[in-house]
């Protein structure tokens, strides 16, 4: 998912995004008060017939075509115009709402629905550009255990406080070509070996590119794995400058000594995972990585990517995220819009987004919530090519996000130091 920073659009310095960690939003007006007294029929009868504008990354095919195929149901249902706002940026809606709010417009705004990361999350929540509240009157929130769930009410560390729903689960996921390399490096300091054996056949994205910020913070939590517990819980605080003094010296140490070593001697990078699948696909790079693994078997069916691709995830652990959707504090259609999400969230369309040849987005939806029938939904069916899907899993441990104030710092840093010839 290629998330930009809400920062680059509303810049504060490191040291005043400490308040983010306890969002405050308070409900601003009247209608969004009486919107929160009413019940799921009420809702159901107030949204119907509308459009809901969802503003969402528009880089992936099978992205796009599942929005299409939820946009199709929520038609049959609700006689809802689901309109996919496609972004090359979530900066681009924010930047939308944060105008919107500067010119007083507070409740016809053009953004119903935004997929966010939890760096905008935090910020969005900071400058109270969500609605408040809304997520625990959606009757298939409860399907994701949210009790026994905490993960579903936090974003980045940061609690959501019923500002947006979950709506899927993913982590770091490496492949390789299997013709090219037959021993893939299965820890970061393995790949620093790796890349001297195999020059120029790997390389990440640019940042502030979401999968390139994912993978120097998989590289900056891993690095300082052997620091004590209170320096390595800095991560989950904010990005200071004496947290930074102590936890980013090793990371780029690390990329000094290997950016010789990558496509194009790390003088040029890429600007997004799709063009790593591409060098992938024409034999440039024999290592790429991805936050979606279902992505590589669907990409070998379509010819994209060669037979002999594999993935897998790294043995020192694999930085795993939950991505949430969430509704503007001046969403138009704020009734319609939470009956997409609630629709999101149904069995239906969380077992359909989880089939590989469909997106492959596994399910926020806890199994023990679900009937008998809907659990056998979820059940992977026989893959057209299973050596091309995920392998090692379980032994490659989740590392959870760090703190959103991180991400800025470490794009703001790396382009100093490497951000040039691009």
């Amino acid at each position: 998912m290629a998330h930009a920073s809400v920062n680059d659009v509303v810049d504060k310095p490191a040291a005043q995004t400490q308040i983010l960690t306890t969002p405050s939003i308070p409900v601003s007006n009247q209608a969004s008060a009486q919107a929160l007294k009413l019940s799921w029929p009420e809702i159901e009868s107030r949204g119907a017939n509308q459009d809901v504008y969802f503003h969402a990354w528009g880089g992936d095919p099978q992205i796009n075509r599942y929005i299409q195929w939820a946009a199709k149901q929520v038609k049959q249902q609700y006689q809802i115009n689901l309109h996919h706002v496609k972004l090359t940026d979530t900066s681009e809606a924010v930047s939308r709402v944060l105008a919107e709010k500067s010119a007083s417009n507070d409740h016809q705004g053009q953004v119903d629905l935004v997929w966010i990361n939890g760096e905008n999350f935090a910020a969005m929540a900071k400058h109270q550009l969500l609605a408040p509240n809304w997520v625990t009157q959606l009757p298939n929130f409860g399907l994701t255990d949210p009790d026994n769930n905490p993960a579903m009410t936090r974003d980045f560390g940061v609690p959501t406080q019923g500002m947006e729903a979950p709506w899927g689960k993913a982590a770091l996921t490496f492949y390789y070509d299997s013709i090219l390399t037959t021993s893939p490096p299965q820890t970061l300091q393995q790949l620093s070996l790796w890349a001297k054996q195999h020059p120029g056949r790997f390389t990440y994205p640019k940042p502030p590119d979401f999968l390139a910020t994912s993978f120097l913070k998989y590289a900056l939590i891993v690095l300082n794995n052997s620091q004590p517990e209170a320096i390595k819980n800095l991560l989950y605080q904010p990005a200071t400058a004496q947290n930074q003094a102590l936890l980013l010296p090793v990371l780029w140490q690390y990329l000094d000594e290997l950016h010789p070593h990558l496509w194009r001697k790390g003088q040029h990078f890429m600007s997004s995972g799709m063009e790593l699948r591409r060098l992938i696909g024409d034999g440039e790079l024999a290592l790429a990585f991805t936050f979606s693994a279902a992505e590589i078997p669907a990409a070998v069916a379509r010819f994209e990517l060669p037979d002999s691709s594999r993935s897998y995830r790294m043995q020192d652990g694999s930085l795993s995220n939950i991505h949430f959707i969430a509704i503007p504090y001046n969403a138009a259609h704020l009734d319609s819009a939470k009956l997409v999400v609630n629709f999101l969230l149904s069995p239906q369309a969380q077992a359909h987004k989880q089939q590989a040849n469909i997106w492959g987005d596994t399910s926020v939806l806890a199994l023990s919530k679900l009937t008998a029938e809907q659990q056998t939904w979820f059940e992977p069916p026989a893959q057209s090519h299973p050596s091309a899907t995920i392998a090692n899993q379980a032994i490659s441990p989740a590392l959870s996000e760090p703190d959103p104030s991180w991400s800025k710092v470490i794009t703001k840093l790396w382009l100093q130091r490497y951000g040039v010839m691009q």
